[in-house]
């Protein structure tokens, strides 16, 4: 599992809020923060495939059918909050 990964997992499972208050880094409220506000404008649509995707641990193939949709159809719904989350995670690296 990559640190992308993980951090979708942490996020969704809400370890990471349960994490960030023992803890309380800044880097990782910051994490926790910027993923609120992100998956807070999310559809739940769009939630529910990147759930699928990364908790599920199923191929977009997988999604795709599951869904009734096509591969392309999941990627572009869950590739902008991926590249997202990469960013967040690039940043909060950046200021520790």
């Amino acid at each position: 599992m990559n640190e992308l990964e993980f951090n979708i997992r942490l996020y969704l499972t809400d370890v990471m809020r349960s994490w960030t208050y023992r803890i309380g880094s800044t880097s990782q409220r910051y994490v926790l923060s910027a993923m609120t506000e992100l998956f807070d404008s999310l559809s739940d649509d769009d939630i529910e495939l990147i759930r699928l995707r990364y908790m599920e641990c199923l191929t977009l193939n997988e999604v795709a059918r599951r869904c009734y949709l096509n591969e392309r159809t999941i990627r572009n719904h869950t590739n902008p909050t991926v590249k997202q989350v990469k960013e967040i995670i690039k940043k909060a690296t950046e200021q520790a």
